[in-house]
C-alpha cells in the first residue's frame, strides 16, 4: 500500500508513476496490470487515481481505437498489449465501481481496433516483435500472452461466443512437420508438451515457455483444470532441474525458459547487451509475473503450493537495488543469483503481490473466477 500510494501521483499531469524513483512516466501497460491489485484494495485515493488514468488514456486513444503506450502521450503507440489490457482494466473498474457505461465509446473503438489485428479476420490476433511487455524479446505472429488477454476481455464484455472461437483456434489445431495445410489453422498447442507455445505463425513457432501467458491461460480457464495441473507440474520439475544446475537461485520460476543462448536460432545479437540468459525478458524473475503464477496455482486448486510460492515471493521482494526501504518491490531479478536489477518500488510488482496475497488468503481468484465459469 505504501508503494501504490507513493506512486499514485507523479510529475506528468498528476498521473501515477510507474516506479517509486525511476520511471516517473505513467506507462499504460504497467498501470493496467496494477489495476488488478488496486481495485482489490478498495482504497479511495488509488481508485480515483485509476479513474483519472483511464479517462486520460481515453482522451489519447487513436482515431482507429489504438491505446497509447504512455497514458499522457497519444503519439507513443505501437504496443500489442496495451489495448487489451485497457479493455480488461475498464471492465473490472466498471464492476467494482458500478459505473456500467464508463468510457463506452472508447471501449467500442478499442474492440474494433483489436478485431483489425487478426490477419485472417478471425479472433486470434497477431503482433510484431518487441511490441508486447517484452520490449527486448522477439514474439512474432500469434503470441500466447496477448491472446490470453483477448480471451479475458471477450468474456468480461459478454462476448462468450467469440471467446469460445478463440479457445478452439488455440487449442484444437497445431502444425505437424514443415508443411502448412491451408484447411487448418496454425495453433499454439504443442504436441507432447503440456503448455502453450510462446508464439506461432504458419509453419513457425517458439516452443519456449512463457510463464505469464501460461499463467493467464490457467487463470482464465483457457487451459482446462487437468491441463493446468500438468503445466504446473512441468514448471516445478523444470525449476528443480534449473536450481540443481545453477541456472536458478530462487524458489520461483523465471518469466521465460529455457533461456535463449548465443548460437541458438532465435538468438538476436542485441541480446548480448540487453537480454542475456537469465536476465530481463530472457529468463529474469519478475515479481509481477510471479504474482500471476501464484494466482494460477490458486485457480488450479494448488493451495499449499500457492502459499509456498507466495512466501518465496515475499522474500524476493524484500531487497532493493538502491532505495533504503523494508521492501524493495524491485522490477526484476537475475535468475542465477536472485539479485535485483531493475527499479525499486515498481507499481505492478507491489500491486500483483497484493493480488496474489488476496488469492492465497481467500482461496479464490477475484475477477477471474467468473471468467472461468464460461470456459
Amino acid at each position: 500500500m505504501k508503494v501504490l500510494l507513493h506512486n499514485a501521483h507523479g510529475p506528468y499531469k498528476g498521473l501515477p508513476r510507474t516506479a517509486g524513483w525511476g520511471y516517473p512516466e505513467p506507462y499504460t501497460r504497467d498501470l493496467m496490470v496494477s489495476s488488478l491489485g488496486i481495485l482489490l484494495t478498495r482504497n479511495t485515493k488509488l481508485i480515483k487515481s485509476l479513474q483519472k488514468t483511464l479517462e486520460t488514456i481515453a482522451r489519447n486513444q487513436s482515431p482507429q481505437g489504438h491505446i497509447p503506450s504512455l497514458v499522457h502521450d497519444r503519439e507513443d503507440r505501437g504496443s500489442s498489449d496495451c489495448t487489451p489490457l485497457f479493455l480488461i482494466a475498464v471492465a473490472l473498474f466498471r464492476r467494482v465501481t458500478g459505473k456500467k457505461i464508463f468510457l463506452e465509446q472508447t471501449i467500442r473503438k478499442a474492440m474494433v481496433w483489436m478485431e483489425h489485428q487478426s490477419p485472417t479476420n478471425r479472433v486470434l490476433v497477431a503482433q510484431l516483435p518487441t511490441s508486447d511487455w517484452r520490449d527486448e524479446q522477439w514474439v512474432l505472429g500469434y503470441g500466447l500472452y496477448v491472446n490470453t488477454l483477448v480471451y479475458a476481455y471477450l468474456h468480461l464484455f459478454g462476448q462468450h461466443k467469440r471467446a469460445a472461437e478463440l479457445k478452439e483456434q488455440m487449442g484444437q489445431f497445431f502444425v505437424r512437420g514443415d508443411r502448412q495445410n491451408r484447411h487448418i489453422h496454425e495453433g499454439l498447442v504443442l504436441p507432447n508438451k503440456p503448455y502453450y507455445a510462446l508464439w506461432a505463425y504458419k509453419i513457425y513457432r517458439s516452443e519456449r515457455f512463457d510463464l505469464l501467458g501460461n499463467s493467464i491461460a490457467i487463470l482464465t480457464g483457457l487451459a482446462s483444470t487437468s491441463r493446468a495441473r500438468r503445466i504446473i507440474s512441468w514448471v516445478e520439475a523444470e525449476c528443480r532441474s534449473m536450481r540443481k544446475n545453477g541456472e536458478l537461485a530462487v524458489n520461483l520460476p523465471p518469466n521465460f525458459f529455457p533461456y535463449i543462448r548465443p548460437g541458438n536460432p532465435d538468438w538476436v545479437a542485441r541480446y548480448a547487451k540487453y537480454n542475456k540468459p537469465g536476465d530481463y525478458h530472457n529468463g529474469g524473475i519478475w515479481p509481477f509475473v510471479c504474482g500471476f503464477y501464484v494466482a494460477a496455482l490458486v485457480a488450479a486448486g494448488q493451495y499449499e503450493l500457492a502459499e509456498k510460492k507466495l512466501l518465496a515471493l515475499t522474500e524476493l521482494v524484500r531487497p532493493a537495488r538502491k532505495a533504503k526501504v523494508e521492501f524493495g518491490f524491485n522490477e526484476w531479478f537475475k535468475a542465477q543469483d536472485g539479485i535485483p536489477r531493475g527499479e525499486d518500488w515498481q507499481s505492478w510488482s507491489a500491486a500483483m503481490y497484493f493480488y496474489a496475497a488476496q488469492c492465497v488468503e481467500q482461496k479464490r481468484t477475484p475477477f477471474f473466477d467468473r471468467i472461468r465459469q464460461f470456459a
